[in-house]
Protein backbone atom coordinates (compact mmCIF):
# COMPACT_ATOMS: atom_id res chain seq x y z
CA UNK A 1 0.00 0.00 0.00
CA UNK A 2 1.20 3.48 -0.84
CA UNK A 3 0.62 6.78 0.90
CA UNK A 4 -0.32 10.34 0.00
CA UNK A 5 2.10 13.26 0.00
CA UNK A 6 1.96 16.92 -0.97
CA UNK A 7 4.04 18.41 -3.77
CA UNK A 8 4.75 22.12 -3.95
CA UNK A 9 5.45 23.41 -7.45
CA UNK A 10 7.74 26.33 -8.22
CA UNK A 11 4.74 28.66 -8.42
CA UNK A 12 3.68 27.66 -4.91
CA UNK A 13 0.73 25.47 -5.89
CA UNK A 14 0.29 22.37 -3.73
CA UNK A 15 -0.71 19.11 -5.42
CA UNK A 16 -1.63 15.80 -3.83
CA UNK A 17 0.27 12.73 -4.99
CA UNK A 18 0.29 9.00 -4.32
CA UNK A 19 3.66 7.41 -3.55
CA UNK A 20 4.35 3.67 -3.76
CA UNK A 21 7.66 2.40 -2.43
CA UNK A 22 9.53 -0.73 -3.53
CA UNK A 23 10.30 -3.40 -0.94
CA UNK A 24 14.06 -3.02 -1.26
CA UNK A 25 16.54 -0.44 -2.47
CA UNK A 26 14.99 1.40 -5.45
CA UNK A 27 16.51 0.79 -8.84
CA UNK A 28 15.26 4.23 -9.87
CA UNK A 29 12.05 6.25 -9.82
CA UNK A 30 8.90 6.59 -11.90
CA UNK A 31 6.39 9.39 -12.33
CA UNK A 32 3.04 7.84 -13.29
CA UNK A 33 0.73 10.18 -15.20
CA UNK A 34 -3.00 9.64 -15.08
CA UNK A 35 -5.59 9.45 -17.82
CA UNK A 36 -8.31 12.11 -17.84
CA UNK A 37 -10.07 10.39 -14.94
CA UNK A 38 -7.92 11.85 -12.18
CA UNK A 39 -5.92 10.08 -9.51
CA UNK A 40 -8.27 7.11 -9.24
CA UNK A 41 -7.67 3.65 -7.82
CA UNK A 42 -6.50 2.31 -11.19
CA UNK A 43 -3.70 4.88 -11.43
CA UNK A 44 -2.67 4.05 -7.88
CA UNK A 45 -2.60 0.36 -8.84
CA UNK A 46 -0.33 1.21 -11.78
CA UNK A 47 2.03 3.04 -9.41
CA UNK A 48 1.96 0.00 -7.11
CA UNK A 49 2.88 -2.21 -10.06
CA UNK A 50 5.93 -0.12 -10.91
CA UNK A 51 6.94 -0.16 -7.25
CA UNK A 52 6.75 -3.95 -7.40
CA UNK A 53 9.25 -3.73 -10.27
CA UNK A 54 11.66 -1.89 -7.97
CA UNK A 55 10.89 1.76 -8.74
CA UNK A 56 9.97 4.44 -6.24
CA UNK A 57 6.74 5.56 -7.92
CA UNK A 58 4.77 8.76 -7.62
CA UNK A 59 1.40 9.56 -9.20
CA UNK A 60 0.42 13.22 -8.83
CA UNK A 61 -3.19 14.36 -8.93
CA UNK A 62 -2.58 16.50 -12.01
CA UNK A 63 -6.10 17.91 -12.20
CA UNK A 64 -5.90 19.44 -8.71
CA UNK A 65 -5.39 22.84 -10.32
CA UNK A 66 -8.82 22.47 -11.93
CA UNK A 67 -10.67 20.73 -9.09
CA UNK A 68 -8.87 19.02 -6.19
CA UNK A 69 -9.45 15.32 -5.65
CA UNK A 70 -10.90 14.31 -9.03
CA UNK A 71 -11.46 10.54 -8.94
CA UNK A 72 -13.63 9.19 -11.75
CA UNK A 73 -14.51 5.82 -13.22
CA UNK A 74 -15.00 4.82 -16.85
CA UNK A 75 -18.73 5.16 -17.48
CA UNK A 76 -19.94 7.34 -20.39
CA UNK A 77 -20.98 9.96 -17.84
CA UNK A 78 -17.55 9.93 -16.22
CA UNK A 79 -15.90 10.30 -19.61
CA UNK A 80 -17.93 13.43 -20.38
CA UNK A 81 -17.11 14.96 -16.99
CA UNK A 82 -13.44 14.08 -17.41
CA UNK A 83 -13.25 15.70 -20.84
CA UNK A 84 -14.66 18.88 -19.36
CA UNK A 85 -11.94 18.98 -16.72
CA UNK A 86 -9.23 18.20 -19.28
CA UNK A 87 -10.22 21.22 -21.33
CA UNK A 88 -9.45 23.51 -18.39
CA UNK A 89 -5.93 22.23 -17.73
CA UNK A 90 -3.01 24.58 -18.37
CA UNK A 91 -0.21 22.37 -19.71
CA UNK A 92 2.49 24.85 -18.72
CA UNK A 93 1.31 24.53 -15.11
CA UNK A 94 1.28 20.73 -15.48
CA UNK A 95 4.98 20.88 -16.34
CA UNK A 96 5.59 22.62 -13.02
CA UNK A 97 3.84 19.76 -11.25
CA UNK A 98 5.87 17.21 -13.21
CA UNK A 99 9.07 18.98 -12.13
CA UNK A 100 7.91 18.89 -8.50
CA UNK A 101 7.24 15.15 -8.76
CA UNK A 102 10.67 14.54 -10.31
CA UNK A 103 12.31 16.51 -7.51
CA UNK A 104 10.43 14.49 -4.88
CA UNK A 105 11.70 11.10 -6.10
CA UNK A 106 15.07 11.86 -7.69
CA UNK A 107 16.90 10.68 -4.59
CA UNK A 108 16.05 7.13 -5.69
CA UNK A 109 18.18 7.49 -8.84
CA UNK A 110 17.29 8.21 -12.44
CA UNK A 111 13.67 9.21 -13.04
CA UNK A 112 11.44 7.78 -15.74
CA UNK A 113 7.86 8.61 -16.65
CA UNK A 114 4.91 6.63 -17.94
CA UNK A 115 1.56 8.06 -18.94
CA UNK A 116 -1.72 6.91 -20.42
CA UNK A 117 -4.02 8.79 -22.81
CA UNK A 118 -3.77 12.42 -21.61
CA UNK A 119 -0.83 11.26 -19.52
CA UNK A 120 0.91 10.02 -22.64
CA UNK A 121 0.80 13.56 -24.01
CA UNK A 122 2.18 14.87 -20.72
CA UNK A 123 5.08 12.43 -21.00
CA UNK A 124 5.96 13.56 -24.52
CA UNK A 125 5.91 17.24 -23.53
CA UNK A 126 7.91 16.46 -20.39
CA UNK A 127 10.54 14.67 -22.48
CA UNK A 128 11.04 17.94 -24.31
CA UNK A 129 10.69 20.43 -21.47
CA UNK A 130 11.41 18.99 -18.01
CA UNK A 131 14.97 18.62 -16.76
CA UNK A 132 15.89 15.49 -14.87
CA UNK A 133 13.73 13.04 -16.80
CA UNK A 134 15.79 10.09 -18.08
CA UNK A 135 13.13 8.32 -20.18
CA UNK A 136 9.41 8.51 -20.96
CA UNK A 137 6.84 5.96 -22.06
CA UNK A 138 3.63 7.12 -23.71
CA UNK A 139 0.63 4.80 -24.00
CA UNK A 140 -1.85 5.96 -26.67
CA UNK A 141 -0.93 9.55 -26.00
CA UNK A 142 -3.81 11.73 -27.08
CA UNK A 143 -2.57 14.73 -29.06
CA UNK A 144 1.01 13.47 -29.37
CA UNK A 145 0.99 13.37 -33.20
CA UNK A 146 -0.08 17.01 -33.19
CA UNK A 147 2.98 17.92 -31.12
CA UNK A 148 5.53 16.61 -33.60
CA UNK A 149 7.44 19.90 -33.55
CA UNK A 150 8.73 19.14 -30.04
CA UNK A 151 12.15 17.55 -29.66
CA UNK A 152 12.69 15.04 -26.86
CA UNK A 153 15.73 15.48 -24.63
CA UNK A 154 15.65 11.87 -23.43
CA UNK A 155 14.81 8.40 -24.83
CA UNK A 156 11.09 7.90 -25.52
CA UNK A 157 8.83 4.90 -26.13
CA UNK A 158 5.33 4.90 -27.64
CA UNK A 159 2.53 2.32 -27.55
CA UNK A 160 -0.33 2.78 -30.05
CA UNK A 161 -3.52 0.86 -30.70
CA UNK A 162 -4.30 -0.13 -34.27
CA UNK A 163 -8.01 0.56 -33.74
CA UNK A 164 -7.65 3.68 -31.61
CA UNK A 165 -10.57 5.90 -32.61
CA UNK A 166 -8.86 8.97 -31.16
CA UNK A 167 -5.43 8.56 -32.77
CA UNK A 168 -5.63 7.52 -36.44
CA UNK A 169 -2.68 5.45 -37.64
CA UNK A 170 -1.85 7.85 -40.44
CA UNK A 171 -1.16 10.55 -37.84
CA UNK A 172 1.06 8.12 -35.94
CA UNK A 173 2.97 7.32 -39.11
CA UNK A 174 3.42 11.03 -39.82
CA UNK A 175 4.72 11.59 -36.29
CA UNK A 176 7.25 8.77 -36.60
CA UNK A 177 8.35 10.08 -40.00
CA UNK A 178 9.20 13.37 -38.34
CA UNK A 179 10.94 11.57 -35.47
CA UNK A 180 12.74 8.65 -37.09
CA UNK A 181 14.68 8.07 -33.87
CA UNK A 182 11.37 7.01 -32.31
CA UNK A 183 10.69 4.33 -34.91
CA UNK A 184 12.63 1.66 -33.00
CA UNK A 185 10.64 2.29 -29.82
CA UNK A 186 7.19 2.94 -31.31
CA UNK A 187 4.85 -0.04 -31.36
CA UNK A 188 1.40 -0.55 -32.87
CA UNK A 189 -0.74 -3.30 -31.33
CA UNK A 190 -3.00 -5.03 -33.83
CA UNK A 191 -6.63 -5.17 -32.79
CA UNK A 192 -6.01 -2.88 -29.81
CA UNK A 193 -8.18 0.12 -29.07
CA UNK A 194 -7.66 3.29 -27.08
CA UNK A 195 -7.20 2.44 -23.41
CA UNK A 196 -6.06 -1.12 -24.09
CA UNK A 197 -3.84 -1.19 -21.01
CA UNK A 198 -6.61 -0.52 -18.47
CA UNK A 199 -8.25 -3.70 -17.21
CA UNK A 200 -11.27 -1.71 -15.99
CA UNK A 201 -12.23 -0.50 -19.45
CA UNK A 202 -14.12 -2.36 -22.14
CA UNK A 203 -11.20 -1.71 -24.49
CA UNK A 204 -8.78 -3.69 -22.33
CA UNK A 205 -6.64 -6.03 -24.42
CA UNK A 206 -4.77 -8.46 -22.17
CA UNK A 207 -2.32 -9.62 -24.82
CA UNK A 208 -1.42 -6.11 -25.96
CA UNK A 209 -1.12 -4.89 -22.38
CA UNK A 210 1.21 -7.75 -21.45
CA UNK A 211 3.46 -7.22 -24.45
CA UNK A 212 3.57 -3.46 -23.97
CA UNK A 213 4.44 -3.93 -20.31
CA UNK A 214 7.34 -6.26 -21.10
CA UNK A 215 8.71 -3.79 -23.64
CA UNK A 216 8.30 -0.92 -21.20
CA UNK A 217 10.14 -2.68 -18.38
CA UNK A 218 13.01 -3.63 -20.71
CA UNK A 219 13.21 0.01 -21.86
CA UNK A 220 13.20 1.28 -18.28
CA UNK A 221 15.89 -1.17 -17.23
CA UNK A 222 18.08 0.22 -20.01
CA UNK A 223 17.49 3.93 -19.40
CA UNK A 224 16.41 4.28 -15.75
CA UNK A 225 17.80 1.29 -13.91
Amino acid sequence: MGHMVQLTASDGFVTQAYVAEPSGTPRGAMVVVQEIFGLNHHVKAVADAYAAQGYLSIAPSFFDRVLPGIDLGYSPQDIEVARGHMGKVDMDKVMLDVAAAVAHVKGAGKVGMVGYCWGGRVCWISAAKVAGVSATVSYYGGGVPGLADLSAQCPTMFHWGELDHAIPLDTVEAFIAKHPEAAATSFVYMGAQHGFNCDERGSWNADAAKLASSRTIEFLHKHVG
